[in-house]
């Protein structure tokens, strides 16, 4: 039963990262802590998101954000995922736990707290550096950047494709110098990344669909739908870790 769960969130998150270019760690990472411990989800999730976002990062990468703004963001990102994974590697479980579902609640409460904040192009880029390295120890904390990464850039109200090919770029090089990290630490054994290669081919076998129903569908129903299933996820967590 574990199992099979855990193949639906990998498959419900490409669905979501197809259609609207994030959504693999937002909806499986917080899934796979339910399910199993925070640490295996990070581990398990590198390889699709690095494989899943290097795609998406190459077929948008005419639509991204200039290259300064790139540099700064994830920039910012590979540096506050090496501070995360060592917290990921030296925290409780039950902390980790704790941390993921109240990333969750923030990005949750953000999105509904906010929804008509937009944020202006000069102060988006002088706030980049800092959401990077805020989206990164996120990441390598928890497995979930979006309370600060996502939010940041849905702040922009960027175009689709503009924000695919952003938020791409910014998961690849996050992902890219989370991989040593995790490996410094002892976290990625041979296993979970045989797990993450099954995972990937989920992740690409349900991305087609979801780039199909993104072209056709309002992304407001994407947004409620991936906002109810995190709170219930969230409140499971919470509910275990707590008591």
């Amino acid at each position: 039963m574990a199992i099979v769960l855990a193949v639906l969130a990998i498959v419900l998150g490409g669905i979501m990262k197809g259609a609207i270019g994030a959504g693999v760690p937002i909806i499986a990472a917080p899934a796979l802590t339910m399910i199993f411990d925070v640490q295996t989800a990070v581990v398990v999730l590198i390889v699709p998101n690095l494989l899943s976002n290097v795609w998406q990062a190459w077929a948008y990468r005419g639509a991204a954000m200039p290259l300064r703004f790139l540099l700064l963001f994830a920039g910012g990102g590979m540096l506050g995922v090496i501070a995360g994974t060592v917290l990921l590697a030296s925290l409780p479980q039950e902390t980790l736990s704790l941390l993921v579902a109240f990333a969750v609640l923030g990005y949750i409460t953000l999105r509904l707290a906010k929804p008509g904040w937009v944020l202006s192009r000069d102060r988006a880029d002088r706030l980049s550096g800092a959401a990077g390295v805020a989206g990164g120890l996120l990441q390598g904390a928890t497995g979930i950047s979006a309370p600060a990464s996502i939010t940041f850039l849905n702040a922009m109200r960027l175009p689709r494709e503009t924000f695919i090919g952003t938020i791409s770029i910014f998961f690849v090089a996050m992902t890219a110098m989370q991989i040593p990290a995790l490996w410094s630490v002892g976290l990625l054994s041979g296993e979970r990344l045989a797990a993450g290669f099954g995972a990937l081919a989920l992740v690409f076998a349900a991305m087609p669909l979801g780039a199909w129903l993104g072209r056709r569908a309002s992304p407001k129903v994407f947004d409620f739908a991936m906002l109810g299933i995190l709170g219930v996820i969230a409140a499971k967590i919470l509910l275990e870790a707590l008591f």
